[in-house]
């Protein structure tokens, strides 16, 4: 039996969104821009997969804009943001734990002559709401927090973010990083936590990868939007402008399947921490393994050390059909940023491990993972004797 336990890396395609890419693909693959028949089946398309993420957001359609993925929603949420904020203000505040794909934009601003302020995260990988407070000022443009962090799973206090601006009259645009979170953290709606851009992704919700979207409060309408952010790419009329080109139809038909079929939020959750708390019993009868999650993580997710590499562990356990990862898959095997921002050792950063649910994971599942864990460390350690 195949163990896929790396669903933060990315899941199975369903069936539903299979079905969905192929019809598109084979009999509904004409230009949603044109006119014509054909065109206007295709941009029926999109607007079911548009309200199919609005529902799951509780937000209007028409503040849903599709993209390839989360790392382009959250390239258009930052240098856009920051491009048309410019005249307001030159600080950026996000957390030390940010997806690459935010950090590397916010480098990229800073050889622009903004200034960047990284909230640190305490042991637990949180960044305390304090922080927040302080690092927001008058000259605040963009305020961008993750929902759930793709290593650990703690779950950032991005509610307290609206708060801190407020109080500081701050011009900021707050945006959310919940690639992480879409259809799996309860309670993730936009508008009541105060957020002004929201990133999602297909592949992480068993839909096909190219397909993402970003919320924006309002809804986006160039040069009347209520939220301020500037396209990144130039074109036609597509996504109001602010993504244009022609949109993937089969990818968003995938999209908006595959978020139709998930599970209501609520059950789902407590069977996947059901499974969390199966690895953890598990994991407590295995010598020298050390659990990074903190304890309110999302259940989807939990980081473990385990006294091994965890090149030669992963390679172990992959070679019985069992896959884990040693953190962000975007990280291709370079030392946790995350990890280290926490404050873990070298030791422990070197043989972590990230284990990830999905609501199609079984007990059985973590039961061969556990099996094999322990075999691993026990084979490990007498070949390097």
């Amino acid at each position: 039996m195949e163990c896929y336990l790396d669903n933060s890396a990315t899941t199975p395609v369903c069936a539903e969104a299979a079905e969905a890419v192929s019809d598109a693909l084979l009999h509904n693959w004409g230009n949603p821009s044109s006119l014509y028949r054909k065109g206007m089946q295709a941009e029926d398309i999109l607007i079911s997969a548009r309200e199919a993420i609005a529902d799951r957001l509780y937000c209007r359609p028409e503040e849903v804009f599709f993209t390839s993925g989360g790392t382009e929603s959250n390239n258009i949420a930052i240098l856009g943001t920051a491009s048309a904020m410019r005249r307001y203000g030159s600080r950026i505040v996000i957390s030390s734990v940010e997806h690459s794909s935010v950090e590397e934009s916010a480098r990229t601003l800073e050889t622009q002559g903004f200034e960047v302020v990284r909230l640190p995260v305490g042991p637990d990988g949180i960044v305390p709401a304090e922080a927040i407070a302080r690092a927001v000022n008058r000259n605040t443009i963009l305020v961008s927090v993750m929902a759930v962090n793709n290593e650990v799973g703690a779950i950032q206090p991005v509610q307290q973010i609206r708060r801190a601006v407020r109080a500081a009259g701050a011009p900021a645009v707050i945006h959310c990083d919940a690639v992480q979170a879409f259809g799996k953290l309860p309670g993730l709606r936009p508008g009541a936590m105060g957020v002004d851009l929201m990133s999602v992704s297909a592949h992480k919700v068993h839909g096909p990868k190219g397909a993402g979207a970003l919320y924006v409060r309002g809804g986006y309408k160039k040069g009347g939007s209520s939220v301020r952010v500037s396209p990144r790419t130039f074109g036609g009329l597509q996504e109001g402008t602010l993504r244009p080109g022609t949109e993937p139809v089969p990818a968003i038909a995938g999209f908006g399947a595959a978020v139709r079929a998930l599970p209501d939020t609520d059950e789902a959750f407590v069977h996947v921490s059901q499974l969390r708390d199966h690895l953890l019993e598990g994991l407590a009868a295995i010598d020298g393994i050390t659990v990074n999650s903190p304890p309110d993580a999302l259940p989807y997710i939990v980081n473990i050390s385990t006294g091994v590499n965890s090149e030669p562990m992963m390679n172990f356990l992959s070679r019985r059909e069992i896959y884990v990862s040693s953190g962000s898959a975007c990280a291709k095997g370079h030392k946790s940023r995350v990890l280290r921002s926490m404050g873990l050792p070298d030791a422990a950063i070197a043989s972590a491990l990230r284990v990830s649910f999905s609501h199609e994971t079984t007990h059985a599942m973590i039961d061969m993972f556990l099996d094999a864990l322990a075999d691993g460390k026990r084979s490990i350690r007498t070949a390097r004797r």
